[in-house]
């Protein structure tokens, strides 16, 4: 029967819907089968970049999408979790894993897809109590419709054989391998997704539509199309991120470059497996997306450190999370004296409290400037706080696995509340920036008392948080009595800050909003102080519990 224009398009989108449905049901499934450990799978496995490779690979795997795993390395990235060489690896890895789809196409299962679906959607519908085969039942549900959209994009795509202008496009892509590039390129960025395009190549080559020749282009213009979506969600992150997001298309632009240049030599070595293996059309186009992937990744694998310097220049900016990764935190030396590694630890400590004074400062400046570059700083850095946090407390709670001395598990126990409350601090300044973006964004008024009256205040707070962290010393505590000393005094400014407001507003000196947004400004001030002291605190001994007796500490 002979199908109208109409039902050539309605049977292609349907069949690219029920495909792409298919294929998210599938990763879905297959991602809570597997537990919901992918981050951890990344933040674990990229100590090197063959590992960062598998962990791609297996990632890929799980959620059946290259751009899943690529989207969620850049926002570790982003977050400071993944250094950028460690995320090059995964992304490679992820290149190679998404070829899994195309693999599993070419299997030639079409004909038992309905009753796969059917299977998938019994176990959704009569057996959703039992978590492990509701997930089982959506990867088959998946399967099943995975091959039954591509079913239905065949029978779409078949009739374009009698229309003139597909053959002369068909022919053109053959004879000009780089139309081939852009369509490829093109058609994914539409779809959003690489495996989808792969899919529709695998159903024009083994429907005749077209030649191996015009195949491969293609193939290689999806490979330089799904990096789109990366680059898209690295526009809003951090310098880390965008250069990640670089160093895939980069990746996939070289690759494909360097196979345009051999693409004859491409293609008769494709034909010769495809003679030598007996390979069916669709197993062959994934053959041939297997080999790219692969070749491309062993290629670039030895120039990691290279493709790192070249998206710096290409992304110009400071990457905090390099700026302040963790140097001292060996895992080898923990083992053997974890007495020498808990002072390395200290020096992390006095790191991450540098970082986060080094927020206070770009919050200053910030409220003065209302630079909007100052305000994305500040929260990329507050994300890297965040990391290392995560890292000294593993790091820390590992000591207790050996054998440590009484001294030293107490040394412990101090470095683990400080590295806490600076975590808590770096919160706080956050708050303290917000408040000040919501002053900027909402032209809200401080009268002129109370901005002298809170940068007093914020000077006496900046100067205690400095000095308890220029002190912190689990060996040889010192000077940090001083620390009490300023933190009583901010505590009295911060008071008689209060009572001024509260004159202010009797006289009606002070706006309502900006009434409200004082006093949200000086108690967070107050809170990041008594924070203050309370790091000299936990590194004190008994002996000065005397001198901060009469005050409660808050955080």
């Amino acid at each position: 029967m002979e199908l109208s224009p109409m039902e050539v398009i309605f049977l292609f989108l349907g069949g690219l819907g029920i495909f792409l449905y298919g294929i998210k049901q599938m990763g879905d499934g297959l991602q809570a089968s597997a537990g919901d450990r992918l981050r951890e799978i990344l933040n674990r496995m990229t100590s090197n970049p063959l590992k960062g490779i598998l962990a791609g690979i297996i990632v890929t795997i799980l959620i059946q999408t290259s751009t899943g795993t690529t989207v969620l390395t850049i926002g570790l990235v982003s977050a400071g979790f993944m250094t950028l060489r460690q995320s090059i690896g995964v992304i490679m890895g992820a290149n190679i894993g998404t070829t899994v789809t195309a693999f599993i196409i070419g299997l030639k299962i079409g004909d038992y897809a309905l009753p796969i679906l059917a299977l998938g959607a019994f176990l959704i519908f009569f057996l959703k109590s039992s978590p492990k085969a509701y997930n089982i039942g959506r990867v088959l549900f998946g399967f099943g419709a995975l091959f039954y959209g591509l079913d239905l994009m065949g029978q779409g795509m078949k009739p374009l054989a009698d229309y003139q202008w597909f053959t002369d496009l068909m022919v053109n892509m053959s004879t000009n391998p780089f139309l081939g590039v852009v369509v490829g390129t093109t058609l994914t960025v539409i779809v959003q997704s690489s495996s989808a395009t792969i899919g529709i190549l695998q159903s024009l080559y083994s429907n005749e539509l077209l030649e191996l020749s015009a195949g491969l282009p293609l193939l290689l213009g999806d490979n330089i199309g799904t990096t789109i979506t990366a680059v898209l969600a690295a526009l809003v992150g951090s310098i880390a991120a965008k250069r990640a997001a670089a160093v895939h298309v980069i990746f996939n632009v070289i690759g494909a470059t360097l196979f345009m240049i051999i693409m004859p030599l491409f293609v008769n070595l494709i034909s010769y497996l495809q003679s030598v293996m007996d390979l069916n059309p669709e197993m062959t186009i994934a053959f041939a997306h297997g080999f790219f992937n692969v070749t491309n990744t062993l290629i670039h694998l030895p120039f990691i450190a290279a493709l790192a310097w070249i998206v710096t220049r290409i992304v110009p900016g400071r990457d905090f999370s390099e700026d302040y990764k963790p140097n001292h935190l060996d895992p080898h030396l923990l083992k053997r004296s974890p007495s020498l590694a808990l002072q390395g630890a200290q020096k992390e400590v006095k790191n991450l409290g540098n970082l986060t004074l080094s927020i206070l400062d770009d919050t200053k400046e910030y409220s003065e400037t209302n630079n909007p570059k100052l305000y994305k700083q500040i929260k990329e850095k507050v994300n890297v706080v965040d990391t290392l946090q995560d890292s000294l407390r593993s790091y820390l709670i590992d000591a207790s696995k050996y054998d440590i001395s009484a001294e030293d598990s107490e040394r412990q126990s101090t470095l683990l509340e400080v590295t806490r409350i600076f975590y808590k601090v770096s919160g706080q300044i956050n708050e303290y920036a917000d408040l000040f973006n919501k002053k900027h964004r909402e032209n809200i008024e401080l009268s002129e008392p109370a901005q002298e009256g809170l940068e007093d205040l914020f000077n006496h707070v900046y100067k205690s948080f400095r000095k308890s962290i220029e002190s912190l010393d689990i060996y040889n505590p010192q000077d940090l009595e001083e620390v009490i000393r300023l933190s009583q005094k901010s505590y009295k400014i911060e008071n008689k800050l209060r009572k001024q407001h509260v004159k202010r507003l009797n006289k009606g000196i002070c706006s309502t909003d900006g009434g409200l947004l004082y006093v949200d400004l000086i108690s967070t001030l107050e809170r990041i102080g008594y924070n203050a002291r309370n790091i000299s605190e936990t590194n004190l001994s008994d002996e000065v519990d005397d001198l901060a007796e009469d005050f409660t500490i808050y955080e």
